[in-house]
């Protein structure tokens, strides 16, 4: 029997580090954690991957195309195949909103893969479920190109961030998306509520907010830092992505994982000066 496909993603770090997955965020690709891989890659095997539909992952990828049926169980089960085939029992994860929910459903249902968790600009629920099903029939009557007007004020502190290259970048990955997998991940989001589950994550959890972020604001994060037992949380002065602070976001996570790097199975000793 052929293997499953897997999503597309890449791995770099030295290979007998403690690994650790990144997960992007509705709409962007792997290419929205780029600016923390110079310094994470020093201690960490970081793996990157892209959601289905988005960047270099095909939308065969959705087990269910059909309107409403995705599920984060879904997403999360891609991420799982995905550690599985690299032989990863345990990993860290991080990742940004959409992400960061994939990360939360497995340090709930599968807490002894999770080492430690991050969970940046993210939420236990992403709101009422009518919204994200009126973007999902939306996207997939008129493509993504309508979402490209409004996504500036909803992913960055200030919509002139829109005009930098990272912004550039960003807003390209947004315009490639494939409507079938974009939808799809909105489904997934619209079904998501962990609110009752987060007395259950025993992973190490740094919750990052930020300060001017529309679409999740602070309280979402504060729910989650309240709800998940020691968390701590982190309020930086970015809007959604986090893409404008970069080097702060690279603070605060590094930080976090070096501190709890020695639960996961593959433990490397590193001298401090590869910080």
């Amino acid at each position: 029997m052929p293997a499953s496909p897997l999503l597309h993603h890449h791995v770099v770090g030295p290979a007998d580090a403690p690994p650790l997955i990144l997960g992007p965020s509705l709409g962007t690709s792997e290419v929205v954690w780029e600016p923390q891989l110079p310094a994470l890659t020093r201690r960490f095997r970081v793996l990157r991957f892209d959601l289905p539909g988005h960047g270099g992952s095909g939308t065969d990828l959705v087990h269910a195309s059909e309107p409403g049926r995705t599920t984060v169980r879904d997403l999360a089960s891609l991420v799982l195949d995905l550690a599985d085939h690299h032989g990863w029992s345990s990993f860290h994860y991080a990742g940004i909103s959409l992400g960061g929910a994939i990360g939360a459903h497995l340090a709930v249902h599968h807490p002894e893969r999770v080492a430690s968790l991050a969970l940046v600009c993210s939420s236990a629920h992403f709101g009422p479920a009518q919204p994200w099903h009126e973007r999902a029939d939306l996207v997939r009557r008129e493509g993504t190109a309508p979402l490209l007007r409004t996504s500036p004020g909803r992913w960055f502190a200030t919509t002139a961030f829109a005009d930098t290259p990272t912004g550039r970048r960003l807003l390209g990955n947004l315009a490639e998306a494939d409507p079938i997998g974009y939808a799809a991940c909105c489904d997934a989001l619209a079904t998501y509520d962990l609110r009752s589950d987060l007395a259950g994550i025993t992973a190490p959890t740094l919750v990052v907010a930020g300060s001017q972020d529309v679409a999740t604001p602070v309280e979402h994060a504060r729910e989650l830092a309240a709800g998940i037992p020691n968390a701590v949380l982190e309020v930086l002065d970015c809007g959604h992505l986090a893409a404008e602070r970069p080097q702060a976001l690279q603070a605060v996570l590094t930080a976090h994982l070096i501190a709890f790097h020695t639960g996961t199975e593959t433990q490397t000793p590193l001298p401090e000066h590869a910080l």
